[in-house]
């Protein structure tokens, strides 16, 4: 029907969020419990988790705090059936947020524990909460709220910077895997987005594996150009509610993102001798 308004599922939603102990895992969960849903707090590091979710229920919100490490499949299992027992029955909103940061060398020199690192948690990580998850939102009833998938990518997937071939290819394979889950679903009611944002104020950096020189340069560019946690997580969710496939929250990934897909051989170039010059 013309002019129908899409549900709005970040309302009232029973939310599962991963890496919700800082950063942009943090602010979803905030949000969430702002626009009145029960949030399950979920991170490696289970002090960081209950701090959010103290941080919620402290100002009237509905939270707990799970451990869960997303690069390990029973633990996402068992996260599924301890979240579906606090709402008492499925999710309508699952998060795929956990993820590391590495960088800082070519390939051949990239120790290959770091790609296993990398790619464990944050190409696996999605994988498995969407192989868990997304039959049970699946399966849910059409009566239940809207449901869906919101997948934290990169626009390092489709912006392919030299030195930063793990983390890459791990967010290149969250942006294939939404877009190819999006496809699967398509009719069930459960929607995907998949969240590509450039840089973000948090602590990827130093809680990454990076090099040095690396490090600092991204935490400049953080400092100048990137948005908070909570400006990101509000256009992701709004994005959501639209039922929008794509959220691109800054300027310069948009424009990355129509340059790629418009000339590719030259955006991939032009990549390259910037690199070589020494720039960002």
């Amino acid at each position: 029907m013309l002019g129908r308004k899409s549900p709005r599922t970040s309302h009232g939603a029973s939310a599962v969020v991963t890496g919700a102990g800082s950063g942009i895992g943090a602010a979803f969960a905030a949000e969430l419990a702002r626009r009145g849903g029960a949030v399950v707090c979920s991170d490696i590091d289970e002090a960081a988790a209950t701090a959010t979710a103290d941080g919620i229920t402290a100002h009237g919100g509905r939270a707990i705090p799970i451990h869960c490490d997303v690069s390990q499949y029973d633990d996402v299992a068992e996260l599924a059936a301890k979240s579906q027992s606090w709402f008492g029955g499925p999710p309508s909103l699952v998060i795929n947020n956990a993820g590391v940061g590495a960088g800082g060398m070519p390939v051949g020199e990239v120790p290959l524990d770091d790609w296993r690192w990398t790619l464990g948690v944050n190409l696996w990580g999605p994988i498995h909460g969407c192989h868990v998850f997304a039959p049970i939102l699946r399966e849910a009833e059409p009566s239940k709220p809207p449901r869906g998938i919101i997948n934290v990518a990169s626009a390092a997937a489709f912006g392919a910077a030299p030195g930063m071939a793990a983390y890459n290819v791990s967010k290149a394979g969250v942006l294939s895997l939404s877009e190819t889950l999006a496809a699967e679903l398509s009719g069930s009611g459960v929607k995907v987005t998949v969240l590509c944002p450039t840089f973000v104020k948090t602590n990827i950096v130093e809680s990454g594996r990076i090099t040095a020189e690396s490090t600092e340069l991204a935490a400049r560019l953080m400092r100048w150009t990137g948005f908070s946690p909570d400006k990101v997580a509000r256009i992701c969710l709004d994005a959501h509610d639209r039922g929008d496939l794509y959220c691109m929250p800054q300027w310069d990934a948009k424009i990355g993102w129509n340059i790629k897909r418009l000339a590719p051989g030259a955006y991939t170039r032009a990549v390259g001798l910037i690199s070589r010059a020494g720039l960002p």
